[in-house]
């Protein structure tokens, strides 16, 4: 049961449940943002009632590509939508938080160091390790009294 509790506890567990639960309840204001406005929108402009209706018939088998285009278009607005309406004034207000706090605009976020970074700077100290003249014994700190 220890083991147990404390998995359940690890903040990253909370903040995933709390995000699922949000993302739960918000799903609904999405749908009805693209459902209330965008779809009838795109209905008129494919002068249909309901975009997901529309089929083609193949040697008499019909096929019914308008759910698959619905489908592809809800994903393209509701991504749109959570995108411009949450997660861009979002990043909005963290920079004018950051901006407030420290005085200036937040730093860009650093490139990853890569294997080569890493490998040129253990070049680069070796070579100037080798162009150093060499100590002569009994320099240093440890030798002294």
């Amino acid at each position: 049961m220890k083991g147990f509790r404390e998995f359940i506890m690890r903040g990253n567990v909370i903040e995933l449940a709390v995000a699922v639960i949000i993302g739960a309840a918000f799903t609904s204001i999405v749908n009805a943002i693209v459902d209330g406005i965008f779809n009838p929108i795109i209905a008129k402009l494919f002068a249909a009632d309901d975009i997901a209706a529309a089929t083609v018939t193949i040697a008499t088998v019909p096929i019914g590509f308008g759910a698959v285009i619905a489908a592809i278009i809800q994903f393209v607005l509701i991504a749109a939508v959570v995108y411009f309406a949450i997660i861009l004034p979002i990043n909005k207000l963290n920079d004018m938080s950051y901006r407030l706090i420290h005085g200036k605009p937040k730093p860009a976020v650093e490139a990853a160091v890569t294997e080569k970074d890493v490998l040129e700077e253990i070049r680069d100290l070796l070579k100037a390790q080798q162009e150093a003249p060499p100590k002569l014994q009994g320099e240093g700190p440890e030798t002294r009294s």
